[in-house]
This record gives structure tokens, C-alpha cells and sequence, in this order.
């Protein structure tokens, strides 16, 4: 326990831990889900199923009722107005909806000044519009050996061709937590829209788009211990007003002749086709579960089972770590020479779920010097045993290897 703080209890929530002896630290992948969110999402199909938006029945009535006040839950969330909220699938397409959005007003004289840490899902969108529209696309360099964006040459490749600014709130090989609030308003100077992908980020702090002034933000609900197939796109009155409709299809349109429509307001417009119904009511679940959690206990179990994890990484000579962060829910390691796929595997045969590989963030990785890594990954239901047992199972790992 931490300050009175019961991961066993919190843990008692996820079915997905009646599994004796499996031990999950791959949250940053995706997170397991507490039984009120699964709750939620089955609720949604054994009630009378209806489209949203779509009919004047009962059915059609209560779940647009339903649809709706999860965007609103998710609104109130972030500090934002639900009318600012896109459904999405998640992240991913929310990135591409906002750069195809914003394609029709690249020229060759633009720049797009994208961060080598990210995440391929905010780096191959704007690769594409670049080659599309003849945009440059500029590289936001790391600090190899802290693995933070280099702000000063952040600062001085700035300048008043940059018309797109997209970040990660938070690294999802290390961890590492960006000056995003500094560096967005630098950008706002030079004019430039920032995009902050918050997949990472939003799990382990609280976000409010009016403070963080951010002209999209975006994340996914499965990360957010909600489901998967359902993601959120924020944006500025303003700035969803500058997006051309990523889909076309029925309900984003007010008026149709042959060869010609009327766009219906936003978010409709950006919202084509039967959504993903039961996906918004269990993310609206997902976040009303959080709300009863104590989330500052929460926060510092999770720094204590960091701290545990990190100082026993540490006492093993040829675990080299990648920079580590003080206080983080991650860590990416390699072991001496060994592949980090034949660990991870190896771990796996002992019942220990991590990640390896490049984590979808190939330019990162290399400007790290490796070919991949390891990343343990934690969450509010990890706990001290599975450190303990982690731990356990990667010196039996080394022993295997010989190491």
C-alpha cells in the first residue's frame, strides 16, 4: 500500500486479472479494462440497438442520448466544449483526419515541424502531406543521451514559414514528459497550429484544453483503460473550422443533390457513418470510473513501483537503460548484446507481458543507438509483486542467456 492506497482492491475491478500468475506490463500498449466499463459496453448491446442520429424511435432516441452525454462526459474531462469533440477511431485517425483536413492549404512554402521521438501515428500522416502538397517536413531533434526535444533547436527552426507543429505530450519509448505548454506557446508566436497526440499523456495527468491552449488534441480510449475502436479529436472552434471532412457519407451532410452537398455543422460533419455507439458510452465509463478513483494515490503507487523497478534495473550491470525519467510509468531497457525480442520472449514463457521492439517509433529509436528496446510499462493495477516477480523472471532470463 501507498499513503493508504490498495492496488489488490483496485485490481479486484479487472477480470482480465483472474489469470493466476500473469503478470501485465504492456499498459502503454493498451490497458486492461474494469469491470464497469465492460459493463457499460454490454449493457449498450443488450438493450434495444438503434443508429444514432438516425430515427425517431425509442430506441434511436435513447442511444443518441446516450452517444451524446458520453461526448459531453468526455468534454468535461478535458476542459472543453462538447461541440469541440470528433469520435474518432483513436488516435491514429485522428491525426490523419486533422493533416488530410488541412492539406487543401499546404504549399510548397510551408513547413510541418515534426519531433523525431514520435510515434509513427503523428509522423507518417505528416509525411504524406508533405509529399502531397510539396510542404517541407522539418525534424524536431532529441537529446540522445536524455532523450528530451532539443528546445533550443526547436526555437531556431521556427520561424514564419511553419504552419504545423505536431507532438507527443508524452514519449511511448521512455516516458519522457514535453514542455508541450512551452512549446505551444512558442508556436502560437510564429503563427503556427499545434497538434499534441495525447495518447500517452492524458493517462497519467489531467489535461483542460483552455489552459493548454492547443489547437487539436487527441488520444485514444483504449489507452484510458477504456474500449478499443474509439478515439477523440479536440479542436478549436476555429480550428475544426479550418479542417476540409476527412469521410463522406450520410449524417455529415444537411443537404444533398447530385453534384452537390451541404456540410452539417461540426462535429457532424467530421463524423460519417454509423459510429462506433458502444465504444463512446464505454470510454464515458472508462472516464466516470477514473473520476471515483483517487487519483493523486493513484499517481504516487505508480512512482513507487517505478522507483522499485528502476533502482532493481539499475543493480543489474548489463541492463543499460534508456533515459530513464525520475517519475514515469515507463522504462525501456536493453540487455548486453542480446535481441530484444529473445528476452522479451523468454519473459513471456514465464508469464511476463512486456513490450519489444521499435515501438512504432523508428526515427527514435535510432537516434537512440539501438535497434529496439524492451519497455516495462505501468499502470493503477500493477504492484509490488509484479515488480518482485518481474524482476525474478528477467534474472532467470539472464541466466538462460548466460549474461
Amino acid at each position: 500500500m501507498t499513503d493508504g492506497f490498495d492496488p489488490h482492491s483496485l485490481r479486484a475491478q479487472f477480470p482480465a486479472f483472474n489469470t493466476p500468475g500473469w503478470v501485465y506490463l504492456d499498459s502503454a500498449a493498451t490497458a486492461q479494462k474494469p469491470q464497469p466499463v465492460i459493463d457499460a459496453i454490454s449493457r449498450s448491446y443488450m438493450m434495444p440497438t438503434a443508429n444514432v442520429h438516425r430515427g425517431q424511435h425509442q430506441a434511436s432516441l435513447s442511444a443518441t442520448e446516450q452517444f451524446e452525454q458520453a461526448r459531453r462526459d468526455v468534454a468535461h474531462f478535458i476542459g472543453a466544449n462538447p461541440h469541440n469533440i470528433v469520435w474518432t477511431r483513436g488516435a491514429t485517425e485522428a491525426i490523419n483526419l486533422i493533416a488530410y483536413g488541412l492539406s487543401h492549404s499546404l504549399t510548397p512554402q510551408d513547413d510541418i515541424l515534426v519531433s523525431e521521438m514520435e510515434h509513427h501515428a503523428n509522423l507518417i500522416p505528416w509525411q504524406l502531406m508533405a509529399q502531397r502538397t510539396g510542404a517541407q517536413l522539418v525534424k524536431i531533434p532529441c537529446c540522445p543521451r536524455t532523450g528530451t526535444i532539443d528546445m533550443k533547436v526547436y526555437q531556431q527552426r521556427l520561424t514564419a514559414r511553419t504552419r504545423i507543429v505536431a507532438i507527443s505530450h508524452v514519449s511511448n519509448v521512455t516516458g519522457t514528459r514535453h514542455p508541450i505548454e512551452e512549446m505551444t506557446q512558442v508556436a502560437h508566436k510564429f503563427g503556427a497550429t499545434v497538434i499534441i497526440d495525447g495518447a500517452q499523456g492524458i493517462v497519467h495527468e489531467p489535461v483542460c484544453m483552455q489552459t493548454l491552449n492547443t489547437d487539436y488534441y487527441v488520444f485514444s480510449g483504449h489507452k484510458l483503460y477504456g474500449p478499443t475502436g474509439i478515439g477523440v479529436l479536440y479542436g478549436k472552434p476555429e480550428a475544426l473550422n479550418a479542417l476540409s471532412p476527412f469521410h463522406g457519407g450520410g449524417k455529415m451532410i444537411t443537404d444533398v443533390s447530385f453534384d452537390h452537398h451541404t456540410l452539417a455543422s461540426i462535429p457532424a460533419r467530421f463524423e460519417a457513418g454509423t459510429p462506433n455507439t458502444a465504444g463512446a458510452i464505454g470510454l464515458a465509463a472508462a472516464i466516470d470510473w477514473l473520476k471515483q478513483q483517487d487519483s493523486q494515490a493513484i499517481d504516487a503507487h505508480i512512482t513507487s513501483c517505478y522507483q522499485q523497478l528502476i533502482d532493481a534495473l539499475r543493480a543489474r550491470p548489463r541492463i543499460r537503460l534508456i533515459a530513464p525519467q525520475a517519475t514515469s510509468s515507463m522504462v525501456s531497457f536493453v540487455v548486453g548484446d542480446e535481441h530484444h525480442a529473445d528476452v522479451a520472449e523468454l519473459l513471456a514463457q514465464q508469464g511476463i507481458a512486456v513490450r519489444s521492439g521499435h515501438h512504432c517509433a523508428h526515427p527514435f529509436i535510432k537516434a537512440l543507438g539501438v535497434d529496439g528496446t524492451i519497455r516495462v510499462s505501468l499502470a493503477a493495477y500493477n504492484t509490488y509483486q509484479d515488480i518482485t516477480q518481474f524482476i525474478a523472471a528477467l534474472d532467470k532470463t539472464l541466466d538462460l542467456l548466460d549474461i
